[in-house]
């Protein structure tokens, strides 16, 4: 088939890349200039399965107050008058219960295991390389009550078959050397051996070479006006460059999916929360973070790509702006010098913010839509770059009339149609 996917970033080049394999002409359309030039742009750097849960759970709502009031909190709201911003926070809400976070969680496991099989495939058969390390993640604990409440991820890491570790401070000086000179700031921590990080811009720009080796036309400054309807099919779609038509669409524009959505009478709960990052060059190496350290008190992740430090986190609920406010980047100022104090050059940090498309149950929306050849990649959250090539390829098998390797029946938009969505 002829394809169009609509969106650039990492979710549509993982798309695009396993069209192709597929056998399908595919045209990628995007209104910047290249790829990964916004969400995917400067990302935490985390290929994380290990943490991949819903935002929504038990306990949520209290915490939700304690860390507004935060000095170096990890979540802001800024209220607009947004019919959308307050339905999706009660939604949001309404899945915060035991029951419905496992059932979440549950959905989102199995396609992040896969996606980071699946990147792990890509990797063996393209060699591709994005400063990549296959060193784990270490959820660090300040506060002895963080580490005694872990046994509830624990349970959950089991049942998932996830490999684990509970680390005392020495094991976590073990798995990051440089934290030794700040061992009193933490009591110990969970690793996640199987983790991953990388860049997420390098990965889609090299993927984006293959997919034009090939066949992939890639339409980069194309701005998307409309995506047109004619009965139970998408006739066409109409950018600032003309019209476009294809066999079939797949829209995976991330935070702006829903607008599009909308003005096709199918609504999807996808909402944009905006998250911010540092990316810092590496002062001293053996100061510096091995892999990706998490500080659960702050919810900041601490990230060693090559050369560089990416300091990620914080979720600001606060509509489609993409201002830059300082008292966010304080928040991983903090974090970076308070734990790898002699890592970076703070002085010489980039600071970058971009628009995570949130579901309000957590898992993304994949899969057909009621028009026959419209289908959806888009709501992935926090975890689109670790479930980027699982969702791409799984995609690709559905438009190619494959059996996925996993089950996607309940990451469909057909799930909202329940009364918890």
């Amino acid at each position: 088939m002829k394809i169009l996917v609509l969106g650039g970033g990492v979710i549509g080049v993982t798309t695009a890349y396993f069209l192709a394999e597929a056998g399908h002409e595919v045209t990628v359309l995007d209104r910047q200039q290249g790829p990964a030039l916004e969400t995917s742009f400067a990302n935490a750097g985390e290929v994380s399965p290990g943490y991949a849960s819903p935002w929504a759970g038990p306990g949520i709502p209290t915490k939700a107050v304690k860390w507004l009031l935060m000095k170096y909190g990890p979540l802001v709201v800024r209220p607009a008058f947004d019919p959308h911003m307050w339905t999706w926070l009660l939604k949001m809400l309404r899945n915060c219960t035991s029951e419905r976070y496992a059932l979440n969680k549950s959905r989102m496991v199995p396609l992040a295991e896969y996606s980071r099989d699946t990147l792990k495939a890509l990797r063996a058969a393209t060699g591709i390389a994005y400063d990549e390390r296959t060193q784990g993640t270490l959820q660090l604990f300040r506060k002895q009550k963080q580490l005694d409440g872990t046994g509830g991820d624990v349970e959950v890491l089991k049942k998932y078959g996830v490999p684990y570790e509970l680390l005392d401070r020495d094991g976590c000086i073990g798995a990051e050397p440089a934290l030794a000179a700040v061992r009193e700031k933490f009591v110990g921590g969970l690793r996640l051996p199987g983790d991953e990080t990388g860049d997420c811009k390098m990965f889609t720009d090299r993927l984006a070479e293959l997919c034009v080796a090939r066949g992939v036309t890639f339409d980069y400054g194309m701005t998307i006006r409309r995506v047109v309807r004619d009965r139970n099919r998408v006739s066409h779609v109409l950018t600032d460059k003309g019209w476009r038509t294809a066999d079939a669409y797949v829209m995976a524009l991330g935070s702006y999916s829903p607008q599009f959505m909308r003005k096709m009478k199918r609504p999807i709960p996808v909402y944009p929360v905006k998250g911010y990052s540092i990316t810092v060059p590496i002062k001293d190496v053996a100061a510096a973070p091995v892999s990706t350290v998490m500080d659960e008190s702050y919810k900041v992740a601490v990230t060693r790509l090559g050369d560089r430090i990416r300091v990620g986190g914080t979720a600001e609920i606060s509509g489609y702006s993409a201002k830059l406010y300082a008292a966010r980047r304080a928040t991983l100022d903090h974090s970076l010098t308070d734990l790898f104090p002699r890592g970076g050059d703070i002085g010489k940090a980039t600071f970058w913010s971009g628009l995570r498309p949130m579901t309000p149950d957590g898992p993304p929306v994949i899969g057909a839509t009621r028009y026959s050849n419209l289908h959806l990649n888009t709501g992935h959250g926090t975890l689109g770059w670790t479930m980027a090539c699982g969702s791409g390829r799984v995609l690709a098998d559905l438009l190619s009339g494959r059996k996925p390797d996993i089950d996607t029946s309940e990451l469909a938009i057909s799930r909202y149609e329940h009364r918890f969505g």
